[in-house]
């Protein structure tokens, strides 16, 4: 993808409704608060970027969204309504970081039921597999992928569920540099088409390549969010990369 059709997919979205809204959500474990007071939406083809070093509290925020975690305080809002526990899977597809799906299943059996359970057509199928790089290991177990070939079939899932809405914690871990920017098109193009994403990341290189706006988490706190030219204003910096803002604002 191309700068200028990145900034074209910006711009259609930079007036919309607000599609997800997570207000003031607080999680604590017994004294100590792993997430305070977390605020922010996304709208429609977005794609957003919880930023933060490993600890600060980014896998936690997006397992409560999703639903898999309670909370001791705050909302979660679905086009303005409120979203509970029992439906976020139905607006909300959580890929989560390190797992491996049906581990014993060939890699090519586990695409086939997703896609019947969502009815994806075979054209649909083909063209997933042919994005996220999966055809060399459609014969493997899914416990015999590599780590970066289990983040593409993960990856997969996540295009094939219907979902306006994805999630994904870390999802250029395990890639190289050419494998990240094939992944970064591949996620930009899914906005373009009008599918939200919220993406956890701690490569900010990674981050700024493929994010619209950012919200900076420290310590269970967001300390800062904006596009990347507003967080540059807000630190005053105003020629920076998103690793001396982060250490600015937070």
């Amino acid at each position: 993808m191309t700068a200028s059709n990145a900034v074209r997919c910006i711009r259609r979205v930079g007036d919309a409704p607000a599609l997800l809204q997570v207000e003031d959500l607080t999680k604590r474990y017994g004294d100590q608060t792993a997430l305070a007071d977390i605020a922010f939406s996304v709208v429609r083809g977005e794609v957003v970027g919880l930023i933060g070093p490993n600890g600060a509290g980014k896998t936690t925020l997006l397992e409560t969204i999703a639903g898999l975690l309670s909370v001791d305080a705050g909302v979660i809002r679905w086009r303005g309504e409120e979203l509970p526990t029992s439906r976020r899977r139905e607006a909300i597809f959580y890929v989560p970081d390190g797992v491996r799906p049906y581990r014993d299943q060939y890699v090519s059996i586990v695409v086939s039921f997703l896609a019947d359970v969502y009815r994806r057509s075979e054209h649909e199928v083909a063209a997933v597999i042919r994005l996220t790089g999966l055809t060399p290991v459609l014969g493997k177990r899914v416990h015999a992928l590599s780590k970066g070939y289990g983040r593409r079939l993960l990856l997969a899932l996540g295009l094939l569920a219907p979902h306006q809405l994805v999630m994904m914690d870390e999802p250029f871990d395990g890639f190289d540099l050419r494998q990240t920017r094939d992944i970064v098109r591949v996620l930009r193009d899914e906005a373009c088409r009008g599918r939200s994403l919220v993406l956890a990341i701690h490569q900010l290189a990674d981050a700024e390549r493929v994010c619209d706006r950012f919200m900076l988490l420290s310590a269970g706190r967001i300390g800062a969010g904006g596009t990347l030219d507003e967080l540059r204003a807000q630190a005053k910096l105003p020629s920076a990369h998103l690793e001396e803002i982060f250490l600015a604002l937070t």
